[in-house]
Order: C-alpha cells, then sequence, then structure tokens
C-alpha cells in the first residue's frame, strides 16, 4: 500500500521531488564512488509483479513460459550494464499489518467477482483495466528467479524494512519498486518500476531531500508525516477526522476538491508546529481514533527505523529497532528450526519456516467464481494435504518411545467463498499414515542415503493420501509425471465435480506443453473464454504451491524445477484443451495426434482412474454444455484448430515493459443474455444429446 496519497502528490503536487535518471550513467557514477564493488540494485519483487507480467492472456492461469521469457528479459537488461541485482519477497505478514492485508483481501475479492460476471456475459477475457495477476505468481517467481542463479531473499518480518536495511548496509545503488514507503525510510535512493522503460534503462527517482525542502519537514519528521497520511500500520479511519481538521486550517476557504489535493502538504504544515520530541508525538496522538492500548503513532514510527536509527519523536530509551524478533524454538530442535530459517531466506523452500516458527500461514485471492456452487475453493480443496503436512513438521515425540504427542493447531489466513477474515481458521495437523510412522525431521532433512531418500519419496506421497500406491507410482519417469499424478489423483478425489472431460484436459495439456515455446504458446488463440475452466487453471496451478510446500516439508525428494508451472502448464492450452475435451473431440486430437504422447496420456490415465477407483472415486462423464454455449455465442470462424484468431481479440501488444502499464482497450463484443451473468451456474440447463463440434473429429 505504501503511505496514502503520497504518490499522487509526488507524481502531480511535487514535480520538484523526482527526476528522470538513466540508470547506465547512474550505475557508472555509483561505480566511481565505490570502485570497491559492483553497483547493486535492491528490486521490490513483490512491487513488480505486473510490471514483469507482459502476456496478453492472464485470465486462464498464467502463461508461465512467456513470464520466464519476460523475466529473463528484465535481468538480461541489467546485467548488460553490469548492474548485480538483488531480489526480496516478503516472507511473512506482521501482525500489526494483518487489517490492512485484509482490507486488501476484501477488496481484492470484488475485483475477481467482477472479472467472472465479464467472462459470463461476454465470453472473453476483461482488458488490461481488470488485470489481476495468475495465482501463484509470488511463490513461483521467487523460484524462477532462483533458477536463474540470481540472488533471491525472502524477508524475516517486513520485506520493505529489510529492503531499506539490506540496501544502506551494503551501499547499493538504488531500491526499485513501487511503494512510497521507501520514500519515508532512511536509506538509498528509490526508484520507479512503473516508469521504467526497459530499452532506454530510463526510469523516475524520487528525492527524499527534496520532498523535505518542499514540506518544510526534516527527514526525521517523514516517518509521523507517513502514519498521520496513513499506511500499512496506522489505518485511515484512525487519521481521517486529523486531516480534515488540517485541511480546514490550512485551506480554510478553497474548494474540497482542491483541498484533497493538499492534504500531504496540510499535514506536513501541522507537523512542522508541533514539538520535535516525545511529548509532541503524544500530543498528536490525543488527536487521532484508535482503540489499542499501545500508541499507534509510537509503533508507526518505529516500523521506519533501521538498525541504529534514532527519532526525536521517540523515547530516548527503550527496545531498539528490530528487537522484536523471536523464534518458536519449542518441539523441532534448534537446528532443525536453524535449517528451516536458512532455506526461507534463500527462498529455497516454502511456508515451512512460518509453520515451524509462528504455526500461522496465509494465502492470497485466488481467481476463482464463489458464485459456481459447484466448484469448491481451493483453500478448502487443499485443507488436508495442507494438515499433514502440519503434522508432518509440528509433531512431537515423547522421549524414546517415539509414540507422538497431540498434534497443535495452525492459524490459517485463507482467502475462501465466505470467509470474512475476521479471525483465522484453527486448523489442526494431522500425521499422515505411513507404516513405522511419520518420519521426524532430523531424518527427512539432515540425513542422507538410498533409504532416506525412498522416504522422503513416501512421505511426500503419504501428505496426498497416496502412500498406499508408491510402487506405481515412483517409478514414473520424468519425476515431474509422479507430482503430476498425485496431484490430479488428490483433486479429482477431494473434489467430487471433477469429471473425465476436466482430468482429460488436465493430463493433455501437461503432456502437450513439453516440447512447445514461449513463442508458440503466446500465438495461441482461445476460441471463448469460460468461467468454470479458468477457476479449474487457478484450482491446478495453487495445487503446484501445495505440492511445492510439500517437498520442502519432506526433505525435497523432488527438484524443485520440476514442481514449477512452466513445466506442467500454460493457461491458454488449457482452455484450448477444456473446450475441445468438453465439446467431445477424440483423444487423437486432444493429443494433437502424437502417437508418443497418446501412449503416455493413456498410460498415465489408467493408473490415475485405477488408484481413484481404489479411493472410491469413480470419476464420471459429464460434458458442459456451456461450453457449447459460449462457442454458438461467439459466431462463425474457422474452426480447423487452436490457432484461429478468436471474436475477442486484443490489439496487439506492444513493447514489453514501456507501455502495458497504462492499460489498454481491447475490442470485445456487446454483452450476451443478462441471465447469463446473473445466474452463474445455479440454474444450467441440462446435458445436450448431439453437441456441436468445437474442433473437428
Amino acid at each position: 500500500m505504501g503511505v496514502k496519497g503520497l504518490q499522487g502528490f509526488v507524481d502531480h503536487a511535487c514535480p520538484q521531488a523526482s527526476m528522470w535518471v538513466n540508470l547506465k550513467e547512474m550505475a557508472k557514477q555509483h561505480q566511481h564512488s565505490h570502485p570497491e564493488s559492483p553497483p547493486v540494485l535492491v528490486v521490490d519483487a513483490m512491487g513488480c509483479l505486473r510490471f514483469w507480467y507482459t502476456p496478453e492472456a492472464w485470465v486462464h492461469g498464467g502463461q508461465w513460459r512467456e513470464y520466464m521469457q519476460s523475466l529473463n528479459t528484465f535481468v538480461d537488461a541489467f546485467s548488460a550494464i553490469d548492474i548485480r541485482l538483488v531480489f526480496f519477497f516478503d516472507g511473512v505478514i506482521e501482525q500489526k499489518k494483518r487489517h490492512e492485508w485484509i482490507k486488501r483481501r476484501l477488496r481484492n475479492n470484488t475485483e475477481i467477482a467482477n472479472i467472472f460476471q465479464y467472462i459470463k456475459a461476454n465470453g472473453c477475457q476483461p482488458g488490461r483495466n481488470m488485470f489481476y495477476i495468475p495465482s501463484g505468481l509470488a511463490t513461483f517467481t521467487r523460484f524462477a528467479l532462483k533458477s536463474m542463479g540470481l540472488d533471491t531473499i525472502s524477508s524475516l518480518k517486513e520485506a520493505d524494512y529489510e529492503i531499506a536495511n539490506y540496501a544502506r548496509e551494503n551501499g547499493c545503488m538504488a531500491i526499485l519498486g513501487q511503494d512510497t514507503d521507501f520514500l519515508i525510510y532512511d536509506t538509498v535512493p528509490y526508484i520507479s518500476v512503473n516508469k521504467l522503460q526497459l530499452g532506454k534503462l530510463t526510469t523516475v527517482m524520487y528525492s527524499r531531500e527534496s520532498l523535505c525542502r518542499i514540506l518544510c519537514l526534516q527527514q526525521t519528521d517523514l516517518p509521523l508525516l507517513a502514519c498521520l497520511l496513513s499506511n500499512d500500520v496506522v489505518p485511515e479511519q484512525a487519521v481521517e477526522g486529523l486531516k480534515h481538521r488540517c485541511l480546514a486550517r490550512y485551506l480554510p476557504s478553497d474548494s474540497r476538491a482542491r483541498q484533497r489535493k493538499e492534504v500531504v502538504a496540510a499535514v506536513a504544515h501541522y507537523i512542522s508546529g508541533i514539538s520535535r520530541s516525545h511529548d509532541g508525538l503524544k500530543e498528536v496522538e490525543s488527536n487521532i481514533q484508535h482503540a489499542s492500548s499501545e500508541s499507534l503513532l509510537e509503533v508507526g514510527v518505529r516500523s521506519y527505523l533501521l538498525p541504529g536509527q534514532y527519532s526525536p519523536w521517540l523515547p530516548k530509551s527503550g527496545t531498539p529497532p528490530g528487537a522484536d524478533q523471536h523464534e518458536n524454538a519449542t518441539g523441532p530442535a534448534q537446528s532443525i528450526l536453524q535449517f528451516a530459517k536458512e532455506k526461507h531466506i534463500k527462498a529455497e523452500s516454502s511456508t515451512v519456516y512460518k509453520i515451524l516458527n509462528a504455526r500461522e500461514v496465509d494465502c492470497s485471492n485466488t481467481l476463482e467464481d464463489e458464485l459456481d456452487t459447484e466448484l469448491p475453493g481451493q483453500a478448502i480443496v487443499y485443507r488436508p494435504a495442507r494438515q499433514s503436512i502440519y503434522g508432518i513438521l509440528l509433531t512431537e515425540r515423547n522421549g524414546q518411545s517415539g509414540a507422538a504427542k497431540p498434534c497443535p493447531t495452525v492459524k490459517e489466513w485463507f482467502v475462501y467463498p465466505g470467509n470474512r477474515l475476521q479471525q483465522p481458521d484453527l486448523v489442526p495437523a494431522l500425521l499422515p499414515e505411513l507404516p513405522g510412522g511419520t518420519p521426524d525431521l532430523q531424518t527427512l532433512w539432515l540425513t542422507e542415503g538410498v533409504e532416506v531418500q525412498k522416504l522422503r519419496y513416501c512421505t511426500f506421497l503419504a501428505c496426498f493420501g497416496l502412500q498406499d500406491f508408491a510402487e506405481e507410482l515412483l517409478p514414473l519417469e520424468p519425476p515431474a509425471a509422479v507430482a503430476l499424478c498425485c496431484l490430479l489423483i488428490y483433486v479429482t478425489v477431494q473434489a467430487s465435480q471433477i469429471c473425465q472431460e476436466d482430468l482429460d484436459a488436465y493430463l493433455a495439456q501437461a503432456l502437450c506443453i513439453r516440447d512447445k515455446s514461449a513463442d508458440h504458446l503466446a500465438q495461441i488463440q482461445v476460441p471463448c473464454v469460460d468461467s468454470r475452466a479458468v477457476h479449474l487453471a487457478s484450482l491446478f496451478v495453487r495445487g503446484l504451491s501445495v505440492l511445492v510446500s510439500a517437498n520442502s516439508a519432506c526433505g525435497f525428494p523432488f527438484k524443485m524445477v520440476d514442481l514449477m508451472p512452466w513445466e506442467v502448464f500454460d493457461g491458454k492450452l488449457f482452455h484450448t484443451k477444456y473446450l475441445q475435451s468438453h465439446n467431445g473431440c477424440t483423444m487423437e486430437d486432444l493429443l494433437e495426434k502424437k502417437d508418443v504422447l497418446l501412449q503416455e496420456f493413456q498410460k498415465l490415465k489408467s493408473l490415475i482412474d485405477s488408484i481413484c477407483v481404489r479411493k472410491n472415486r469413480s470419476i464420471q462423464s459429464n460434458p458442459q454444455p456451456w461450453v457449447t454455449e459460449n462457442w454458438e455465442r461467439s459466431g462463425p470462424r474457422d474452426r480447423g484448430g487452436s490457432h484461429h484468431m478468436a471474436q475477442c481479440e486484443q490489439r496487439p501488444h506492444t513493447s514489453p515493459f514501456l507501455s502495458h502499464h497504462q492499460g489498454y482497450q481491447g475490442r470485445y463484443p456487446q454483452p450476451g443474455p443478462a441471465n447469463r451473468a446473473q445466474t452463474g451456474r445455479g440454474s444450467r440447463p441440462g446435458r445436450y444429446n448431439r453437441r456441436p463440434q468445437l474442433y473437428p473429429r
């Protein structure tokens, strides 16, 4: 979020606080001043995700190979001018910022609902003005960057804080991101990713010194300014009344519209008249509204202080900045916790350290349709698997007897339909069923040998209730096929609404993607967009992130790269396979008339069907009439393959990183029948006896 209203102020009302810079020249100057080390740019990765995701298609679950291509383009541009990049990701959500996290998630729910309403009404992807990043993008981006050999760090506390501190301590050239909090920290210069023109390597640099000079403040006043404008620590409702009073005194006779533009200057003027002391801060505190027993402004101001920094607004004695970290070292041995911590910081594992240290996890919004009551949310589908992961990580043993103590609970902040996030779900950890019991973390993580590796695989399978089928699953090649089958069996068993056509589409696209380049996948045109397919795509991709968590917990039986979406998933490819499958396409056409793929498909499908039956899940055929309806509404066109142009074509994509952030308006058909958008899937008509073919047999 950053500081409310500050970005607009520095961009429009205070142009003196920003200037265009050439990064190549900036790097040369930095190298001249610091000959002992190359210029380093610290990247706020979470703030760059929208900038990096350049593929036109975003609603189908992610164009992951195209995305990898975009990341490589970004990295290569900086490598060419010898700028080293260090990427930071949010590793935790601090309790003082949980309220803001919840507010954003509820707001995102509305945005996602609007996306699905548009899809149902129009049968195509909305314009970039409704863009929502594909589910799991942040999780997989850190592994993508890691696979490129880049310095990638997951934070142990608020990422903004660690970024500002790392940049300052290491004498870095600048921070690249899009968060006005970096204007508040007393650290290195802050440059904008939204303004970045990668081809020219130019962007806007913001100056906190100029901002202070214009506002008649000292740099030590900026944290208080940020708090009174509202930020992630101080909610807007707490300071709303004070801001109105500041405006009334600053511009008593001016219009309300003019006042809104001057709110930053008005609050700064108010601060300049207050004694710069702890007593002054308490005076300001008396003018805001909040129910906390502690000083909200003191917490907010302190959150901006890096180690060794002090503020005249705070008492001279007290807990120094950064001293509030703690680790829950009970249960897992300290060596185990340290191992998990190191893997977390290096972005080599997922969720494990948070579970061990805080017993609290969270998951942001997923692109899924809350009105489609036939398909459950991913948070519910994967909860049993998560419980097994919690059991592996948190189960304690009673001395030499080896008997497990009662399992603890984990606080889950997961977004799913009907959850207003008023409190976390308390989810009990459950031990997976394994012959001989669940191995301890010392064995799984810190012991080597052939038998231990087999134990890791079996424990991984147990997370998904598949421990009894190890002899059938583990011999599959390549290893990614084992993970793929685990995911498809688990989803099919957990979600009874998954039908044969869905499973065929999942499996076919995972096989067909193997030999397709990013450029080839980018050329695929989806004839029409089906909201159910969008939901299923997100369900699959979120499942991959659960595989990653299980792999981390079980001591890495798989290489992480085998679990990445760019290895087994492409959104547009899945969508075309889904449309083909539900419209009665032959298996030969579904597998693109490639005999090798068809044989592998039949082998894996037979295995999946067999295991599902033995787990009391018989997969039925249930072609969706919605698919045919969407196709019929889209009008006549060439139906000879998956590479023809859709009616909902968007304008040609411009040069990456230069203008896609401006948004664009594609050409879309007029909305279809109103009842389509209103009814969702609750009043679906009966299945057709004869369905027109979307693709020729």
